[in-house]
């Protein structure tokens, strides 16, 4: 019963997040929103102990990829009011509004055709069990991801993060060079923009 109760609370959160991206004026906002969405998604992730998903799902796409978002949007200025009657390109709402109604088609379609079934051990899609089993080592795939993401591919893990680090600071140099140009000095002491 509390199975079914996290589930719903999760799938609330999933739900209003995913409206919230799509349906917020804001991008800010849009992009909080998405935040929500993955932290209920983390916590389905927990509920089906897969915690290492959980955790990435937190660090890097609530942590690091919607902070990425963050940083571009206000970099890039988007986050001012625009004009959202406006169309720049003629029928993109009616096609959008197509192909999103032919993926949600296709996807409950998948659902109905793939056999059905229960959630424990349910073999109708794929032919295997979605458990975590033991592999022919005697240790679980997690265990041995995790080894191999922190012995052998630890140099690679590290680059990428002083690679993004580096990124950032990049752009905010470029950024604050940017805004210094834009100012226009009147008298000595006092800048307008």
């Amino acid at each position: 019963m509390v199975d079914v109760i996290v589930f719903a609370i999760s799938a609330v959160i999933i739900l209003g997040g995913a409206i919230g991206v799509i349906a917020l004026p804001n991008p800010v906002h849009a992009a909080l929103s998405l935040i929500a969405t993955f932290f209920g998604v983390a916590v389905l992730f927990i509920q089906a102990e897969a915690h290492f998903l959980a955790l990435v799902q937190v660090v890097v796409y609530a942590g690091a990829i919607v902070v990425l978002f963050l940083f571009v949007i206000m970099l890039l200025g988007v986050d001012r009011a625009q004009e959202l009657g406006v169309e720049p390109l003629a029928g993109q709402r009616v096609a959008g509004v197509a192909v999103g109604a032919l993926l949600l088609t296709l996807v409950v379609g998948g659902l109905f055709l793939s056999g059905g079934g229960d959630f424990e051990g349910n073999t109708a899609i794929t032919g295997q069990s979605g458990q975590v089993v033991p592999t022919q080592d005697g240790e679980e795939d997690v265990v041995q991801l995790a080894r191999d993401l922190f012995t052998r591919q630890l140099l690679t893990f590290e680059a990428t993060g002083i690679l993004l680090t580096v990124a950032t600071v990049g752009a905010v140099v470029l950024v604050r060079n940017r805004g210094a140009e834009d100012l226009v000095l009147d008298e000595p002491g006092t800048a307008q923009g």
